[in-house]
């Protein structure tokens, strides 16, 4: 079986997931998946073994609209999301709009993205910058722009793309990966 079908059935077995992507999906956000944590917490808890699912701080919504770069369109989609779905907390984020925050945290200036995959591809760890979304047909399709090897490794590195080594290594040491999942690997270049 390869990573990618691993991931979709890994991902079509976990109910509360499957909901989120049918809520997404309801809500008409263009261009809209949800990845990240999300995503990556879901395939180590399965991979673990664990059977009640890790602790989520929130569900990464990435879409591109660079038509629409109003932030009370993220707004306005989160809440249409949490009145679908309340009891999670999503984060919605516009790709198209990255740019404008990102040297204000991040440090430094980028370039604008041109489309959801270009977004999702600059995450900064190479198993988070995975996103799932469900077609007309009710598949379950992955956006992976670094490939899904580490995420199913259970291997944490920075993507190349999250030019900060200090920042990750602070963010990789304050996310605790190995404390909650211990098969994990951390990169620490």
């Amino acid at each position: 079986m390869s990573d990618r079908e691993r991931l979709v059935r890994i991902v079509e077995a976990t109910p509360w997931l499957m909901r989120a992507l049918h809520a997404v999906r309801a809500v008409g956000i263009p261009h809209a998946c949800v990845g990240a944590g999300a995503i990556r917490a879901t395939v180590w808890d399965r991979l673990h073994g664990y059977t009640e699912p890790s602790s989520l701080v929130d569900v990464d919504v990435a879409y591109f609209d660079a038509s629409d770069v109003s932030p009370d369109s993220e707004a306005g989609y989160r809440r249409r999301l949490c009145a679908l779905i309340p009891e999670l907390a999503w984060d919605v984020v516009n790709q198209a709009t990255v740019h404008v925050w990102y040297e204000s945290v991040f440090g430094r200036k980028i370039a604008p993205f041109g489309s959801v995959e270009d977004g999702v591809g600059s995450w900064p760890e190479t198993a988070t910058a995975v996103a799932v979304w469900l077609d007309a047909s009710d598949r379950v399709q992955v956006v992976a722009p670094c490939g899904l090897a580490d995420l199913c490794a259970c291997v944490v590195r920075r993507n190349p793309r999250f030019e900060s080594v200090p920042e990750f290594r602070a963010r990789a040491e304050a996310k605790r990966y190995q404390e909650r999942w211990p098969r994990v690997h951390v990169v620490w270049e």
